[in-house]
């Protein structure tokens, strides 16, 4: 019997909670690495620059995530040691939740870049990952640094992590769920329906 898609995303997403732990990861090349964010810088940059509503750009942005990074992975961070007694249902809607809440809000953040573009730079080996660097030129500020953590833990290249001024994704969202999980008493439950609220 084929799986359904959520069937699917679950075991994405239980490959993706051990992957959030430090194990070896695959080998990413650096080519590879370079070509994947190419490519979703090509994709940024034309969503930035096709003049269409706030609407219309985040769920472009929400398809970025899709084709191009380890969303799973990145919720599964996001989550942190809440993740290991949730259950198997709550970390697949959890992950659904945070998926679009991520794209929503990084779609707000790329769609300030509009009138600018991001230009790939250079690609750096860190540990078990490739770092690609990039730098929005936009007008009327100075250029900054975007870079993309790339792996292929999945088994295929991905960005799991995002670096867009210093700030670091991984770094900011874990805090940041970690204290809306706080405010909620620790009821992942209302933390998924209002994520949904959010998206």
């Amino acid at each position: 019997m084929p799986l359904t898609r959520r069937q699917l995303a679950a075991f994405g997403l239980a490959a993706a909670w051990a992957a959030t732990f430090p194990l070896p990861a695959l080998a990413v090349t650096e080519a590879q690495a370079r070509q994947l964010v190419d490519r979703a810088v090509a994709d940024i940059n034309a969503i930035i620059s096709s003049g269409g509503s706030e609407d219309q750009m985040i769920r472009q942005f929400e398809g970025v995530f899709d084709d191009y990074a380890h969303s799973a992975a990145i919720a599964a961070s996001a989550l942190g040691v809440a993740g290991r007694s949730a259950s198997n249902a709550q970390r697949s809607a959890f992950a659904d939740a945070f998926g679009t809440y991520l794209a929503n809000k990084y779609g707000r953040r790329f769609r300030e870049f509009a009138g600018g573009e991001i230009k790939v730079q250079r690609t750096v080996p860190v540990n078990n990952y490739m770092e690609v660097q990039t730098v929005a030129d936009l007008p009327g500020q100075a250029p900054f640094r975007v870079d993309f953590h790339v792996y292929d833990r999945p088994g295929r290249p991905v960005f799991f992590n995002l670096i867009v001024e210093g700030v670091n994704m991984l770094v900011s969202e874990r805090q940041e769920i970690g204290a809306m999980l706080d405010q909620r008493g620790g009821d992942l439950d209302q933390l998924i329906a209002d994520l949904r609220a959010m998206g």
